[in-house]
């Protein structure tokens, strides 16, 4: 698949450099960092700015592009005996998806789960992780009720993010937790709230209507952390 834009690119350089096939190089870069970058197992090719963007349909590319190995997202089942996971209801923007893995990587999360949804374009999402999804559990499954009820019977206390839900700030958080997160329009859906243990929200200093998904989420999550 093919990533671009530093942050993402310089993320699997420093941390994953055998997910690079190829690098491409649209500009000069600082010497020091060329012969690094020369040292590592991977091709590097120089490529004129038209021809990057060409390769990534002239998305802004910043003149660096990597052709990485394929994505495969994981069984979910393989989570059961994590501590923290959160959950993704109905929720299918990549630039929000993106950002939740790179917080909840950032806040001890174990593992990320999408649920409604049958697959995902992981060059999307590795981008706006910055790079993070490589080092996030991450698992699709299309029923949450099915998920839901695994994580229960494995000892999960679900909690889940809704206006209505208590402050979380107040809330007693339990060892071994999920957090399911609805979409930006919707929300989590009535059947899903009415099985959760606890649902939970972010009381607001001023009328307001809501948080970005994406922000709300690692808000919960950093409160969530014991």
């Amino acid at each position: 698949m093919l990533i671009y834009a530093k942050q993402p690119i310089n993320y699997i350089i420093n941390h994953h450099p055998d997910k690079i096939k190829t690098l491409y190089l649209a500009k000069e870069i600082d010497k020091k960092e060329y012969s690094r970058l020369m040292k590592m197992d991977f091709e590097i090719k120089r490529i004129p700015s038209d021809a990057a963007g060409k390769m990534c349909k002239n998305a802004s590319h910043q003149g660096i592009l990597a052709e990485v190995e394929d994505y495969k997202a994981q069984n979910y089942k393989a989570f059961l005996d994590y501590k923290f996971l959160v959950v993704l209801s109905g929720l299918t923007d990549v630039g929000n998806i993106g950002a939740i893995i790179r917080s909840a990587y950032a806040l001890g999360v174990e593992g990320v789960i999408v649920c409604g949804v049958k697959s995902l374009p992981f060059e999307a999402i590795t981008r706006t992780s910055t790079g993070a999804l490589f080092d996030m559990p991450f698992a699709i499954e299309t029923n949450v009720h099915d998920v839901m009820n695994d994580l229960k019977t494995s000892g999960f206390f679900t909690y889940g993010a809704d206006m209505d839900g208590s402050d979380i700030r107040e809330v007693e958080i339990k060892p071994k937790k999920a957090l399911f997160l609805g979409s930006e329009g919707e929300g989590l859906s009535s059947r899903v709230i009415s099985k959760l243990d606890e649902v939970v929200s972010i009381k607001m200093s001023h009328k307001f209507d809501s948080l970005n998904v994406s922000v709300a989420g690692a808000i919960l999550m950093d409160r969530m952390r014991i």
